[in-house]
């Protein structure tokens, strides 16, 4: 049964969430459609140009995403705190770079005296608009009405494009936001569309890798302190830092590129290269068994419903919410 999505978004009980797009029937978000001959490929450009954007206005970070053929997959991190701790100006000039406003909003911005009830309307919006600026909703019908309208104009057609309405996993714990980011990641070398995480075009992975590289190479041009230089991230992705802090992901990203590339050359038995006979450190940390690891990443699309976690935390959510069983348990 559909649930309803305020009851699929709880930020009481998680930040991150993974959320899931898929076009309608055959349409193409990208890559070679074989019935026409046509190539899509740089509908990936629009599509991860545009989720950066939005990222940079709403208070939704993102902290891996990969884009397939007819579909995409996004790892985000809802920051309600931050949202409420915007200026009123920095509401309205976030909500401005995407929307058009309000005509009394407009007039307070040119200056002109308002009345008491003008006043109380402003604030009502402003607010208004501030709870969408932290609402995945919000975030997910920007992205996918935008993708839409322009792969329409290209089309010369009209009508629906997305199929329904977006997926969404709630990630309860470490573990399960661990579990998805590698999966998300890992998610060309699975389709067989890429041998190496270098090569899994229009992937997090892919420029995390970039960018990690590029700074160890600028570390030896300058002379500069290389840990230093490793420590700079993707600016339009979630970094990786320690639990401690509450702005970066709780796992070191050395740690974390190690993790994936170990379990792409379990997942993709043809990819060459040497497999480390010992768990890697991230694994080890957290208490996860090799072989329970390897089956998640290899089945987790199907193993969850909703909400992705230990058994522990999805029987807690499940009882938050008067549920007797959520999909993953047992």
């Amino acid at each position: 049964m559909t649930r309803a999505r305020k009851a699929l978004i709880d930020l009481s009980s998680t930040s991150y969430y993974h959320l899931i797009a898929r076009c309608v029937r055959r349409a193409f978000l990208c890559g070679e459609d074989k019935y026409t001959g046509k190539n899509f490929d740089h509908r990936r450009t629009w599509l991860v140009e545009r989720m950066k954007l939005l990222s940079s206005v709403f208070a939704i970070d993102i902290a891996a995403y990969a884009i397939m053929s007819n579909h995409y997959h996004l790892v985000v991190k809802v920051n309600r705190q931050q949202a409420l701790s915007w200026s009123d100006n920095e509401v309205i000039a976030r909500w401005y770079k995407l929307y058009k406003g309000s005509p009394v909003i407009d007039r307070q911005l040119n200056g002109d005296t308002l009345s008491e009830a003008e006043l109380l309307l402003v604030s009502e919006l402003v607010e208004r608009w501030r709870s969408r600026l932290y609402d995945i909703g919000w975030f997910m019908k920007n992205l996918n009405e935008f993708i839409a309208k322009e792969a329409n104009k290209e089309d010369g057609c009209t009508g629906k494009y997305w199929e329904g309405r977006y997926k969404s996993q709630a990630l309860l714990d470490e573990a399960a936001l661990l579990n998805c980011m590698t999966y998300v990641d890992l998610n060309p070398i699975r389709a067989k569309m890429a041998n190496n995480l270098e090569d899994s075009d229009f992937t997090s992975i892919q420029e995390r890798i970039r960018h990690f590289k590029n700074s160890k190479s600028n570390a030896k041009k300058s002379n500069l302190n290389e840990a230093k230089c490793q420590a700079k991230q993707p600016k339009s992705l979630k970094p990786f830092g320690t639990r401690e802090s509450e702005n970066t992901l709780p796992f070191s990203l050395i740690d974390y590129l190690e993790l994936v590339d170990w379990t792409g050359r379990h997942v993709h038995p043809k990819k060459k290269g040497y497999i480390p006979k010992n768990m890697p450190n991230i694994l080890v940390s957290l208490s996860i068994e090799e072989a329970t690891w390897l089956d998640r990443i290899q089945s987790f699309g199907s193993h969850y419903g909703n909400f992705a976690g230990s058994q522990t935390a999805l029987r807690a959510h499940a009882a938050k919410n008067d549920m007797n069983w959520y999909k993953g348990v047992g």
